[in-house]
């Protein structure tokens, strides 16, 4: 069985921020809707290009308990939801279900651990998963039948989606999926507010890693490290460096049960739209699924449009 397994917020947040400039709206009550026309698209295009028998798609809900218990300061940098999208953030859970696909979500814990343990649960049961997230920690899940679909970078939407595979993220990162947690414990992870080794860059986490095998084997060898400049560094903050790992491992032992497949619903879905006054993106579907004849119909902007200088949240985890 081939399982796609959708970050929720990440394409959320690139769904807004493509559609924003539109300013499209209920003209009834000036409701927001421009994330929801981007959310169609993205899960139609998704459904169509990847053609799995199970879609699913994954939310945060709250804050993620485990990460806050080590660092209080986790992702907290990063900018507030636009009130666009918490507006719309309902309706685009309703849509999603009415579309067929599943929604997971459990209050404390984070989006990015949920699609971790769906993946260790589906792949041991010899299913395919495809993660379509931008989202780099990712990259520690690749392997055997899982793979990761990333959207083009918000700054060059002409480079596309990205299939990656085990090949991919070695060329990416300079190290191989597992030792991606590794690598990110030394460098830090700027978007969830996760500070690495001061001076320590890629270049200097992939040389260390090849040389120690892992961050362990880096750890120990404080004394012998070069540039000699970070030994006494790694021997004073070793321990916070153990937690950095803490923090970019996801933890996999929540609950997941897929359930029953969920078909779409047609006709809620037309109501849906009839209901949002979403009328051009109304018409494509009808017409995709025979409802009404074909015919020229006002074409949607693409969901990986560039906007210029987008807030924090539209680039957060980006692989490019």
């Amino acid at each position: 069985m081939r399982w796609l397994l959708i970050d929720g917020f990440n394409l959320v947040f690139r769904s807004h921020f493509a559609m924003e400039r539109s300013n499209l709206r209920r003209q009834a009550d000036q409701f927001p809707t421009g994330a929801l026309h981007g959310w169609m698209k993205s899960l139609q295009d998704l459904r169509e290009g990847e053609k799995p028998d199970r879609c699913a798609v994954f939310f945060d809900l709250g804050g993620s308990d485990r990460h806050l218990a080590v660092l209080p300061e986790y992702k907290a940098q990063r900018d507030e939801t636009p009130d666009e999208i918490v507006q719309q953030l309902p309706e685009i859970k309703r849509l999603t279900a009415l579309l067929g696909f599943q929604v997971f979500e459990r209050r404390g814990v984070e989006a990015d651990d949920l699609i971790a343990t769906a993946v260790r649960i589906l792949s041991a049961a010899g299913d395919e998963c495809v993660i379509v997230s931008a989202d780099k920690d990712f990259g520690q899940c690749v392997g055997g039948p899982v793979s990761q679909l990333a959207p083009p970078p918000t700054a060059n939407p002409a480079l596309g989606w990205r299939r990656l595979d085990p090949a991919a993220v070695t060329e990416k990162f300079g190290v191989p999926p597992e030792r991606i947690a590794d690598y990110l414990a030394l460098v830090g992870d700027a978007s969830d507010n996760i500070p690495g080794l001061k001076g320590v860059g890629p270049k200097t986490a992939v040389k260390w890693l090849t040389e120690y095998g892992d961050l362990g084997g880096v750890l120990a060898a404080a004394d012998t490290l070069q540039p000699e400049r970070f030994r006494e560094q790694v021997k004073a903050e070793a321990e916070r460096i153990r937690g950095n790992l803490k923090l970019v491992t996801f933890q996999t032992d929540f609950e997941f049960t897929p359930g029953t497949p969920v078909a779409e619903d047609v006709d809620g879905v037309e109501a849906f739209l009839t209901e949002m006054e979403m009328h051009s993106t109304l018409r494509r579907y009808q017409t995709k699924h025979g409802r009404i004849a074909a015919g020229p119909a006002p074409t949607a902007p693409a969901v990986e449009a560039p906007k210029p200088k987008p807030p924090k949240d539209a680039q957060q985890g980006e692989l490019f």
